[in-house]
C-alpha cells in the first residue's frame, strides 16, 4: 500500500467516522478533527491489535471449523472501534457496546459507499 492510499484510506474513514456521529447511533464525535484523530488511532489499532486479536479467537474459529469465521471478524472489528474510542478522548460510545456495534457496521457500509463513489 502506497502513501497515496494510506491517506484516502485515513480521509475516507475519517469522513465516514463523521457522518455516523451524526446520525443517531450513540457514536459521538466532537468535530472533524477528533474525526481525524479518530480514524488515524483505529488504523494504528487496526494493524497492531487485530492481528493479536486473531491470534487470540484462532482457536474458537478452529473449532467450530470456521463456520463462525464471519462473527469473529466482526467481533473483532467491534472491539477494535471500541478500543480506538477508548484511546481517543473527544470519541465517545453512548450506549457502549451496543453503540460499537452499530458504528462498525455503519462505518463498513458507509465507507464501502464512498471508495465506490470514488471508483477506488
Amino acid at each position: 500500500m502506497n502513501v497515496v492510499s494510506l491517506f484516502i484510506t485515513w480521509i475516507v474513514t475519517a469522513f465516514s467516522l463523521y457522518i455516523i456521529s451524526k446520525l443517531p447511533l450513540g457514536v459521538e464525535i466532537d468535530s472533524p478533527g477528533k474525526a481525524f484523530i479518530s480514524a488515524l488511532v483505529l488504523g494504528l489499532v487496526n494493524v497492531f491489535v487485530r492481528p493479536i486479536l486473531r491470534l487470540i479467537l484462532a482457536v474458537p474459529n478452529f473449532l467450530t471449523f470456521d463456520l463462525l469465521s464471519s462473527l469473529f471478524t466482526f467481533i473483532i472489528t467491534v472491539i477494535c472501534f471500541s478500543l480506538s474510542a477508548y484511546l481517543v478522548e473527544g470519541f465517545h460510545l453512548r450506549f457502549g457496546i451496543w453503540s460499537a456495534i452499530l458504528g462498525s457496521f455503519t462505518l463498513s457500509i458507509i465507507s464501502s459507499l464512498i471508495y465506490k463513489m470514488l471508483g477506488v
